[in-house]
């Protein structure tokens, strides 16, 4: 429960944009929370305002219920949510570049490694039938005369 200070305060209610009306189907939740951020800075201060950079000493000189504190706050949130987004979206691809690379190395030195011709198979006395591979039901058994 929040103080009778807090109550009281002027200060606009955080969060209090206008609900989204138009969002693509296929929106990421990055996406709907960029359009969110977008309608809720807005709400607060109209397309045509602006408002200084978050930390910078021009909004350190800002009045802590002025509207636009709220705002370089939230668009400095989105800006890190934005850098973190793009930051797992090059780890990933990097990933994917890095497991392609090995299995291009596999494929590689798995060719190199038949350089001889195939074994050629030879029937020896005493020695049971040998299976002939790729031949169902085919063996290779010795004759006495080879």
């Amino acid at each position: 429960m929040s103080s009778p200070s807090q109550q009281d305060s002027p200060r606009p209610l955080v969060g209090r944009g206008p609900a989204l009306k138009a969002v693509p189907d296929n929106a990421t939740a990055g996406q709907m929370t960029h359009l969110r951020a977008c309608a809720q800075a807005t709400a607060l201060l109209g397309s045509d305002d602006t408002w200084p950079t978050y930390g910078t000493l021009p909004w350190l000189q800002l009045n802590p219920q002025d509207p636009r504190v709220y705002v370089a706050t939230l668009e400095a949130a989105e800006l890190h949510r934005m850098a973190e987004e793009r930051r797992y979206d090059d780890a990933r691809e990097q990933a994917i570049a890095t497991r392609q690379a090995a299995a291009d190395a596999r494929v590689a030195r798995k060719g190199a490694a038949r350089i001889r011709p195939p074994h050629t198979l030879t029937a020896t006395p005493g020695w049971p039938p040998i299976q002939i591979p790729g031949r169902p039901g085919e063996y290779l058994t010795y004759q006495g005369n080879e």
